[in-house]
């Protein structure tokens, strides 16, 4: 089935309903600091519940990194209302710490001083927690702080008949529904140079994050603590980790 009749389907006025039965759900990370923009050191919060077991409050890779969890819902208002009363619960028990609005970390100092997350004594918060300890051997502990945004969605069941039955496909809706998942995983890696280039571009960095290592970043004018990627090194030779960071993005899309 071409993608002109898969459109051409969901513009008859009686399918288009079909669209708004698409379930969404947001997972946001944000770093605590403090208020002199260093990364928080103090343990999660017990007041923000047990990042093990709680539904909307967890830690990510490190006890600073927090993520915020919404519930599934087919409306994009709820999502947002839920993420909101996230946020101002979790701000009500901080104390005077922030929450770092940007994906690229704040000032950092060496990987001993980004504390790893902890879930407890029971299997499998010690299994987390381990497997954490490992990301850090690999991978190093500063480039575990940069904070994401998860949107994940599902396509309703209707929907999902309706595309089998004009698509005159025989075989199980689970089937179907497995291979379209999977043609969408291979169309975002197909386009994900111009989704990185104009959605995954942070315009600069704190020093921190790349001391001690060789780069091509530049100063931000007069700023002692900001670097940037030149534009000019971006059109000469493009930008060669974006391949890197979309097969993260497209592993968790698995």
């Amino acid at each position: 089935m071409s993608l002109t009749s898969k459109l051409t389907l969901l513009g008859d006025p009686e399918k288009a309903n079909l669209l708004r039965g698409i379930t969404r759900g947001i997972e946001k990370e944000s770093l605590r600091v403090q208020s002199n923009g260093q990364l928080a050191t103090t343990a999660h919060q017990k007041t923000l519940g047990s990042a093990l077991t709680h539904p909307s409050i967890t830690t990510d890779y490190s006890e600073a990194l927090l993520e915020f969890i919404t519930a599934p819902s087919s409306s994009i208002d709820d999502v947002l209302n839920q993420l909101d009363e996230i946020h101002r619960f979790t701000y009500r028990h901080i104390d005077d710490e922030l929450l770092w609005v940007s994906s690229m970390p704040c000032q950092l100092g060496d990987n001993s001083s980004i504390p790893i997350a902890e879930y407890g004594t029971s299997n499998i918060g010690t299994i987390k927690s381990v497997y954490r300890v490992g990301l850090g051997n690999r991978y190093g502990r500063l480039m575990q702080t940069i904070a994401g945004i998860h949107y994940n969605f599902s396509i309703p069941e209707a929907m999902w008949s309706e595309l089998q039955a004009a698509s005159a496909d025989t075989g199980s809706l689970q089937d179907f529904k497995t291979v379209g998942y999977f043609s969408l995983i291979r169309n975002f890696r197909r386009y994900s140079w111009l989704l990185l280039y104009l959605l995954g571009s942070a315009p600069a960095v704190c020093k921190s994050f790349v001391r001690g290592r060789e780069h091509r970043l530049v100063p931000v004018g007069n700023d002692s603590h900001s670097s940037t990627y030149p534009l000019r090194h971006i059109v000469a030779h493009g930008r060669p980790w974006l391949s890197e960071r979309c097969a993260g993005i497209s592993s968790r899309l698995l």
